[in-house]
């Protein structure tokens, strides 16, 4: 019974590494993959592209959640967010976090290879980008453009595996959401800032000081402008335009969220930009 307990409790704790408790970084990663492939099947992907992408994205975010702890693993526990976390408190070893991280990446990859090779081919730049991520907040400001380029390599890789080709319309999606993550990460580095600033790790939270707020605001401006070219670029209908304003009024919301800077309140605006994604996906989707 003994040996029972440990391995549930085991279980337990990978499944904290993961974040599968915590689903909305998930989601994050869902919605712009969701996006791009639906536009790039002109509204009628496979049901093997949906299965492969979404289950893809889940797999790929729960092995950048266990790489990211391994890389900070010797300053979360100086953190008040993070102390609890299964590395920070010696709950799971480096050992078993990387062999985690590594069996992850493979079930990914074996997803990937029901695809074209092309598709293939690109898959090898997301691991890269998801492994460097957590390790770019030592030597960098901006780690939350490496984590943006992370969460939007699904979207090149969605046109490849749909159309054989990644269009310029594509990258502009891509930039779209680079854009706006580093705008939501950013809040979510708010919440970290002076715990960060001690330990001596970057975020732009930092880098941009003062000016976050701004900078975030004009962050966002510039994805919705990007939005904007893409729903005429594919000349989508009312539909994406009523989930557009929407999406609009939302960021709005969460600007006027952060106008304090209290750590609740970015943490919240960041999570809640879960529902700016969902709507633009209910957007083209009803396209």
């Amino acid at each position: 019974m003994k040996g029972e307990a440990l391995q549930f409790a085991n279980i337990s704790e990978y499944k904290q590494l993961m974040r599968i408790d915590k689903p909305i970084g998930t989601f994050l990663l869902l919605w712009p993959t969701m996006w791009s492939l639906w536009l790039a099947s002109d509204g009628s992907p496979s049901l093997l592209h949906i299965f492969v992408f979404a289950l893809g994205t889940f797999l790929m975010r729960s092995a950048g959640c266990v790489i990211n702890d391994y890389a900070d693993r010797k300053v979360d526990g100086s953190v008040k967010r993070t102390a609890m976390r299964p590395l920070a408190r010696g709950a799971v070893s480096e050992r078993e976090a990387l062999s985690l991280f590594l069996l992850l990446v493979l079930a990914s990859f074996s997803l990937v290879l029901t695809l074209n090779w092309q598709t293939i081919a690109l898959s090898v730049g997301g691991v890269i980008l998801a492994a460097l991520y957590p390790f770019m907040k030592r030597y960098t400001h901006l780690p939350q453009v490496v984590l943006g380029a992370a969460f939007s390599w699904g979207i090149p890789m969605s046109f490849m595996a749909a159309t054989g080709e990644v269009p310029i319309v594509a990258w502009l999606l891509f930039v779209a959401n680079v854009l706006w993550t580093v705008a939501y990460d950013t809040m979510y580095a708010m919440v970290d800032r002076d715990d960060d600033i001690k330990i001596g790790v970057k975020s732009t939270a930092i880098l941009f000081g003062k000016w976050d707020r701004h900078i975030i605001a004009l962050l966002n401006i510039s994805f919705l402008l990007c939005m904007l070219m893409i729903g005429l670029y594919f000349n989508l209908n009312l539909w994406f335009w009523i989930a557009f304003v929407l999406a609009c009024l939302m960021l709005v919301y969460l600007q006027r969220e952060i106008v304090e800077r209290s750590r609740d309140a970015c943490f919240k605006a960041f999570l809640n930009n879960n529902y700016v994604g969902l709507v633009l996906f209910v957007g083209v989707v009803l396209n």
